[in-house]
């Protein structure tokens, strides 16, 4: 081989190989899997297994390449979005993967305690102080706190809950001292911050930093939950409707094969979620017969920022006839309106 043919194949290879590895600043979205939840939940002295199975959704996310990005512009079942649709400001890999596990780790909370709720069990709500989900940059916290710690103490006072700390940071002003301490990992710290202005948030004085509650749930019987390395609260619901299964006498599924997907609130109300029409393909592609969806209702603030904007469940319908799927796709509110579509059932 010549030396010019060589330098030409050599060109062609980091060409084509660049192409499938060099990730670009944007997210391919596409469908995942099914996942018959009897192999992730597990209630201590369950009622005997189902007929029939519950199972959550997933959508694959993945970092997009030039080849896999064209590839998505032109597949029907792929979505492209922009990193700034994904993550938050300057957010790292690390803090979002803790952020969706956080959120994964509260649906599993919210799933247990509307459960045991709806069912009459006896379960304890334990909380812990305040988790942290994000710092921003150049905030007072910045440079103390990172994704994942729990605040546990601010200036020597115990926290319980979020509005704890937000209730106390009201009173303060721009320059005050705080002491703050916080969990990581196994270690306990406890640190200075002295307050400034929030970043972006012209005359709000702050810590600068997205939190939520620590909280556990004790249940009796013991409730385990496995969800590996799946994040997001999008599992909500079915794990709610799984747990009731092995709690109470009967079959919930009536010896169906069930999927769905929707975020399961203390409230009991089944909230929106993202990638709905990826969950439908997935879910026609593993022959499920029935499909919950969120019927959400979309607020006036949304419908202006969005004005195209539908329902989860008007946009799992239409995914459902554009695939020509015999998939049933069930609009659900809440737990109660999931729960008597169950009963129903034949």
């Amino acid at each position: 081989m010549s030396v010019k043919k060589f330098l030409v194949f050599m060109v062609a290879v980091v060409i084509i190989v660049g192409g499938f590895v060099y990730p670009i600043n944007y997210y391919i979205m596409s469908p995942g899997n099914a996942y018959d939840l009897t192999e992730y939940v597990e209630v201590e002295h369950a009622d005997a297994a189902s007929k029939g199975t519950l199972s959550m959704m997933t959508v694959a996310m993945s970092t997009a390449t030039p080849f896999t990005y064209l590839y998505a512009k032109f597949a029907d079942d792929r979505d492209v979005l922009k990193e700034e649709e994904v993550r938050a400001p300057e957010e790292s890999d690390a803090e979002y993967n803790l952020r969706q596990l956080k959120l994964m780790t509260d649906s599993q909370f919210n799933a247990k305690y509307m459960a045991f709720k709806s069912t009459g069990h006896k379960f304890t709500v334990n909380y812990n102080g305040v988790y942290v989900i994000y710092v921003l940059e150049g905030a007072a916290a910045s440079k103390i706190l990172q994704a994942g710690d729990e605040v546990t103490k601010i200036d020597g006072k115990m926290i319980e809950k979020h509005q704890d700390l937000v209730d106390y940071l009201k009173k303060k002003k721009k320059g005050d001292k705080i002491s703050l301490t916080f969990k990581r990992e196994d270690k306990t710290i406890t640190k200075n911050v002295t307050l400034k202005e929030i970043p972006g948030a012209k005359g709000k004085i702050g810590l600068g930093i997205t939190f939520s509650d620590s909280k556990s749930i004790t249940t009796d019987p013991e409730v385990k939950i496995n969800s590996e390395d799946i994040g997001g609260p999008s599992a909500g619901l079915m794990f709610t409707l799984e747990i009731i299964d092995q709690l109470t006498d009967g079959d919930l599924t009536k010896g169906h094969k069930i999927a769905g997907t929707g975020e399961m609130l203390e409230n009991g109300e089944v909230g929106r979620i993202g990638g709905i029409d990826k969950k439908v393909i997935a879910a026609d592609r593993d022959g499920v017969e029935i499909f919950f969806a969120p019927d959400d209702t979309i607020s006036k603030e949304l419908k202006k920022a969005a004005p195209n904007v539908v329902s989860n469940y008007e946009e799992a319908v239409a995914e459902a006839k554009k695939i020509k799927s015999d998939m049933k796709i069930v609009p659900v509110k809440n737990l109660e309106s999931a729960l008597a579509y169950l009963d129903k059932l034949k």
